[in-house]
């Protein structure tokens, strides 16, 4: 007989969702960069991302804000009269009832009923006298009298509703048992507390109470502490309640409770129960209040509740700020937002929480030597490989052709290999690694019929040689102008971009990356991308000039390649004696430094092209002049195709240009 196996399915019920797409690393990550570049923090710009949000993502901005609404439609929606309304709808209805049966009544003394009728016409206006002074009233309707301790059964619901969630409902028609049970729970309850602050309890004592009274508490504390927690925070609201009434309201509500059930002990109970957890829990705001404008009336129980949800909120707020100390989106109480906002906000919370977290722990962000979080080397690579991407699709665009494929201009593969380092992007070679793979197994007693496991040493990468090796210094001008005039993340993509280019697709050549404000100064791509934009004026190409020719000279076997990026004229040179000389317009002596380095450089063989920024006549005029002393080249790209503009000159001086020795720069 065959079997049959059933498999059960059941709703989804929380946690991490199995079928959630994988967050979105690389979206983050160019956010963040795309920040850092345009002169914010790696900190400041992972929390402005987290709070904007990605795309079909809310941010934390989002989540707040519907915090923020829920709370004003709560305070907008509701006010605190419902209790009173009802007891004096209650009262109404026993007084006219009464009256009705008076009425009706012909076997009655007159001057009984007279003194009846006369009692029933003077009572007081205030709801709770009118029920205090007819406490003792001997109702001839049973209606009435049974109306009349409907407010008593009421008043007693609604006060263990505020302190005990659910209490008004679980005692509709309760019978004197029920009541006696709750004041029983509510002497228990007091004895362990009042152990509890004396050090006096153990865990025996609070399981043979739960053991006893745990119905009472759906919770499901598992101890004192979580006990007191629950019950703390339900009477901080009740009592966040009273305040938010008006006195007259708050005075009426004090006089009624004390006719709960009828019976001055349970409001005994209470008391000393509020006095417990407000020495047990001080922190706990118990002296708050709100302000409700709505016309929907609440109970004293359905009112604690709505506190308990303001609170909560207020809480969601503080943690959606991540304004405090040492803040994390780990510190975010899912529980509470899918309870407020709903499973999805506490999604979105959960996705932006595993950004937060892949940043930090998967090594995009790291710590500097000065302690500051900065990318990481990885954060880099994987944000210059983007852009070369997309510099690749405009040199594509731009060119006419389907694609380019800057990864297959590296070189000519040479037939070997090599084994894998950390940041090769080259092809793999299967069959070596394959078999580097099989002999690794056998050699450690292993049978590869039964399967290779590849280890990190099996692999081998395709080797390619270099067709020509070049010696490249990227010039970009970091004066203010370039920042205010939109050019100061483009410039940075682009440097990022062609750092990419060539540590990964010519390793043989080598990049030098130098920045000339007022002074000129060579970085690393690090240093580039995290510069902020000063306010600073200056030009100083001549002592970028300067250090490209000292990098060119320490590499005298390489092809000179000089890329200048810049919007504006000269406007600083170096003096002998290190300082910088700044004048505007350009003075005389600034023009003639930076030609006569540049013709110093033109001797040395080196290629040149001058990336020209703006429209400016004056710069248009000086850059063509620059470029005819040394055959150089000149172009104009738009702003956002300097990435494609940069990166397609140095392929071009790449293929095209020469190797040269030692007596290039004999001069």
């Amino acid at each position: 007989m065959t079997a049959h196996h059933r498999s059960r399915y059941s709703r989804y019920r929380g946690g991490p969702d199995p079928l959630a797409p994988p967050v979105d690393l690389a979206e983050a990550l160019d956010a963040v960069a795309e920040d850092v570049m345009a002169g914010y923090s790696p900190r400041y710009a992972l929390q402005e991302y987290l709070r904007r949000g990605g795309r079909n993502r809310e941010g934390l901005d989002d989540l707040a804000g519907r915090v923020q609404q829920l709370r004003s439609e709560l305070l907008g929606r509701h006010r605190l009269d419902g209790t009173l309304n009802e007891v004096q709808k209650l009262l109404d209805t026993a007084v006219l009832e009464e009256r009705k049966q008076l009425a009706r009544d012909a076997m009655m003394d007159n001057t009984d009923r007279a003194f009846r009728e006369m009692q029933l016409q003077n009572l007081p206006k205030s709801t709770a006298a009118a029920v205090k002074e007819l406490a003792s009233y001997d109702w001839q309707s049973s209606t009435a009298r049974e109306a009349y301790e409907r407010i008593k059964d009421l008043l007693g619901r609604e006060v263990l509703d505020q302190r005990f969630a659910g209490m008004k409902e679980a005692l509709e028609g309760a019978t004197e048992e029920d009541r006696a049970a709750v004041a029983e729970m509510l002497q228990d309850l007091n004895e362990l507390l009042d152990k509890h602050r004396r050090g006096e309890d153990t865990d025996a004592d609070f399981q043979e109470f739960k053991a006893k009274h745990g119905q009472f508490f759906p919770e499901n504390p598992q101890s004192v502490e979580e006990l007191v927690d629950a019950l703390a925070q339900r009477a901080a609201a009740a009592q966040r309640l009273l305040q938010s009434m008006s006195a007259e309201q708050r005075e009426e509500l004090l006089r009624l409770s004390a006719q709960a059930f009828g019976s001055p002990e349970l409001m005994a109970q209470l008391g000393q129960l509020d006095a417990n957890l407000q020495a047990l829990r001080p922190g706990e705001d118990w002296s708050g209040s709100e302000r409700f404008e709505g016309e929907e009336g609440l109970g004293l129980g359905d009112g604690t509740g709505v506190l308990q949800d303001l609170a909560e909120l207020d809480e969601l707020a503080e943690q959606l700020s991540q304004s405090y100390n040492g803040s994390r989106l780990d510190d975010l109480d899912l529980d509470a937002l899918a309870r407020q906002l709903g499973q999805d906000a506490a999604v979105s919370a959960r996705t932006l929480a595993g950004i937060e977290r892949a940043m930090h722990d998967g090594g995009f962000l790291q710590r500097g030597a000065d302690g500051d979080l900065r990318l990481s080397p990885q954060a880099m690579r994987r944000l210059g490989r983007a852009l070369l991407r997309d510099t690749a699709r405009q040199l594509s665009g731009r060119q006419g052709r389907r694609d380019t494929r800057v990864a297959g201009a590296a070189g000519e593969q040479t037939g070997s290999s090599r084994p894998w380092e950390f940041g090769d992007a080259e092809p793999w070679d299967v069959t070596r690694t394959i078999t580097n793979a099989i002999r690794r197994t056998i050699g450690d007693g292993g049978d590869p019929r039964r399967g290779l496991r590849l280890a990190v040493d099996d692999i081998e990468v395709t080797e390619t040689e270099a067709r020509t090796q070049a010696a490249v210094a990227l010039l970009v001008d970091v004066s203010f102008s370039m920042a205010a005039e939109g050019r100061w993340v483009p410039m940075k993509r682009t440097a990022l971009a062609l750092h990419h280019l060539v540590t990964t697709r010519f390793r043989g050549d080598r990049l030098q990356l130098i920045t000339f404000g007022r002074y000129a100064q060579s970085m690393d791509i690090g240093e580039l991308t995290a510069l902020p934009a000063f306010r600073e004026q200056g030009t100083n190409l001549h002592h970028g000039l300067l250090l490209a020719g000292r990098f060119f000279r320490q590499h005298p076997s390489m092809q000179p390649v000089l890329l200048v990026v810049t919007d504006g004229e000269p406007t600083a040179h170096l003096l002998a004696d290190g300082e910088s000389w700044f004048s505007y317009p350009p003075d005389p002596e600034t023009i003639r430094v930076t030609v006569a380095e540049l013709d110093r450089l033109g001797r040395a063989g080196v290629q040149a092209t001058f990336f020209r920024l703006g429209s400016d006549p004056g710069l248009e005029r000086f850059i063509q002049k620059l470029a005819r002393r040394i055959d150089g080249r000149v172009v104009a790209p738009e702003t956002g195709d300097l990435g494609a503009a940069v990166v397609g000159e140095y392929l071009r001086a790449h293929f095209r240009g020469r190797a040269f020795g030692d007596d290039d720069w004999a001069q």
